[in-house]
């Protein structure tokens, strides 16, 4: 007997539209929603340069210490909302031959994080392709919202320490595959007097990979401000004589700070999303003792694992 063909999808049905109309609030409501905290929450801008972190919304009391409800843990789960919106828009009406372009998008997607972790951290890894690609679109996605003048929750280094402390549970889970007690004698090596900093070593990734995250986020925020109170006070000192309202509005604002957006918040936010996921994949990658874990494995009777990038 031969199977029957999956019935085509009917994009033009009204259940269709109503769903793909559903997924589309989804994705722009969490933003929106973004905005009018953004706009009820912040206080009157004084005189000068104004570089302030994250709003707090709301303190929750608690025994050790209160428990604050920040601009950054907002932003992130409407940035999350958003992105599972646009997943579920993009796989809406799939077919086994795409009928629609947003399927080719999808696929693409998904065939381009698959390479990247195949050659990256090699075979034996292929099943990391989505938590590599959630990595990806939540730190670019979350970078990119200062373009809507939301506080990004990459500038904040609490967000980013949790995503390299998650990671940094992943690359020692691996590192004891090869066992325990080989893991212990691998920190004395190559001479006992380095086990301190081998053990530094060890806690340093995270570190490392928390703050070059923030850093380079916060920085290119730092910098934007700075040239742009700059820019204004620059206008009102050569453009003040112009009469009326025309004096008042920071002509020399137009066009310059848009350009280092580009850069400082396109480029940068982008750059960075893809370097974090680059550490993550060769951290963990790099973190496996294959020689010890095939050993351990060979003990057990279990075939050895060969982990290639085909």
């Amino acid at each position: 007997m031969t199977e029957k063909a999956a019935p085509a999808v009917d994009v033009k049905s009204a259940k269709f539209r109503r769903v793909d109309h559903a997924l589309i609030a989804m994705i722009i409501l969490p933003i929106l929603a973004l905005i009018v905290l953004k706009v009820l929450f912040t206080p009157a801008a004084g005189e000068g340069v104004q570089i302030a972190g994250a709003l707090v919304f709301l303190e929750i009391p608690a025994p050790l210490m209160p428990i604050y409800i920040s601009e950054s843990q907002v932003n992130s789960w409407g940035v999350m909302i958003s992105i599972l919106g646009l997943c579920l828009y993009l796989t809406h009406g799939l077919t086994a031959k795409a009928e629609l372009k947003r399927q080719l998008v999808a696929e693409w997607m998904v065939e381009k994080c698959e390479s990247l972790v195949r050659n990256n951290m090699g075979g034996y890894f292929k099943e990391w392709a989505p938590f590599i690609a959630a990595i990806m679109g939540l730190s670019a996605f979350s970078s990119l919202i200062c373009l809507l003048g939301l506080f990004s929750p990459t500038g904040d280094v609490n967000i980013t320490f949790g995503w390299a402390i998650l990671v940094f549970f992943m690359i020692m889970y691996y590192k004891f595959r090869g066992g325990a007690w080989n893991y212990t004698k691998g920190l004395f090596k190559p001479i006992p007097v380095f086990a301190p900093m081998n053990v530094i070593g060890e806690f340093a990734t995270p570190v490392s990979m928390a703050f070059r995250h923030y850093g380079n986020i916060l920085s290119g925020a730092v910098i934007s401000a700075l040239i742009g109170s700059a820019l204004t006070g620059l206008s009102k000192s050569l453009l003040g004589f112009l009469p009326g309202f025309l004096g008042d509005i920071p002509l020399l604002r137009v066009g310059l700070p848009a350009v280092l957006s580009i850069y400082f918040d396109v480029f940068s936010g982008v750059m960075q999303a893809f370097i974090f996921a680059m550490l993550t994949m060769l951290n963990v990658a790099g973190a496996v003792p294959w020689d010890d874990w095939n050993a351990r494995r060979k003990k057990q009777n279990k075939p050895e694992i060969q982990n290639t990038a085909a």
